[in-house]
C-alpha cells in the first residue's frame, strides 16, 4: 500500500515522520501498516496512533482537532502570514509535521509553503543542498568568520545543531533554518 501524497512534505516514510507499523490508528480503526510519528497539537495524547491517511483526508483534525504543524509558524512566524490561509490549513490540518530541537516552523518562498525536503548536517549540506547554507546562515544571523565556521561544521543530522531543508514548489530554489537543544 503506497502512502498518500502531500504536497508539502513529500516523503513523510525518508524524513522519519511516518513509519511501518503495525498500531491500529486512533482515528479511522485500521491498521494500514504505517503510523505518523511526527508532532501532534492536539488537546488529547495522540501520540503516534495516527496513520497518514486521517492526516491527509483531514478527518484526524476534525475528529481530534489536531493540527501536525504549528500554524503560526508557518512561513518562519511572519506576521502578516506570507502565505494565504488555505495553505495554513493544509499544512496544520492535512500535512504530517516535522520534529526540531526547538519550536519547528515552516518555510516559505514565492509566496506559498515550501516541501520539507528533511534534517541536514553540514555534510547534507555541502553535497546535496549548498543553495541552502546561505539562508541558513542568514537565519542563524551569523556572518562569515570564525563563529560561522564553527557553527556550520558543528551542524549534524542526528545531533544538534541540526539543519531543516525545504525546497520551494515553484522556483526550485532550497530553503533552511537550523536550531539547537
Amino acid at each position: 500500500m503506497s502512502l498518500p501524497t502531500f504536497k508539502y512534505h513529500p516523503d513523510p516514510l525518508a524524513t522519519g515522520n511516518v513509519k511501518p507499523s503495525d498500531t491500529q490508528c486512533e482515528c479511522c480503526g485500521k491498521q494500514r501498516g504505517f503510523i505518523y510519528v511526527g508532532p501532534v497539537f492536539s488537546v488529547e495524547e495522540l501520540a503516534e496512533c495516527i496513520c497518514p491517511w486521517c492526516i491527509s483526508d483531514g478527518s484526524a483534525h476534525a475528529k481530534f482537532d489536531a493540527e501536525f504543524t504549528d500554524a503560526a509558524g508557518v512561513g518562519g512566524y511572519s506576521r502578516p502570514p506570507v502565505v494565504p490561509d488555505a495553505v495554513i490549513e493544509e499544512l496544520a490540518f492535512r500535512t504530517p509535521g516535522f520534529s526540531g530541537w526547538q519550536q519547528e516552523h515552516w518555510l516559505a518562498c514565492c509566496g506559498d509553503a515550501a516541501a520539507f525536503i528533511g534534517r541536514a548536517g553540514r555534510e547534507e549540506l555541502e553535497h546535496q543542498w549548498p543553495d541552502a547554507i546561505p539562508y541558513i546562515q542568514q537565519e542563524c544571523g551569523m556572518v562569515d568568520g570564525l563563529d560561522w565556521q564553527g557553527y556550520f561544521r558543528a551542524l549534524d543530522r542526528d545531533a544538534s545543531p541540526t539543519a531543516y531543508v525545504f525546497r520551494c514548489l515553484h522556483c526550485g530554489r532550497h530553503l533552511g533554518y537550523s536550531d539547537c537543544d
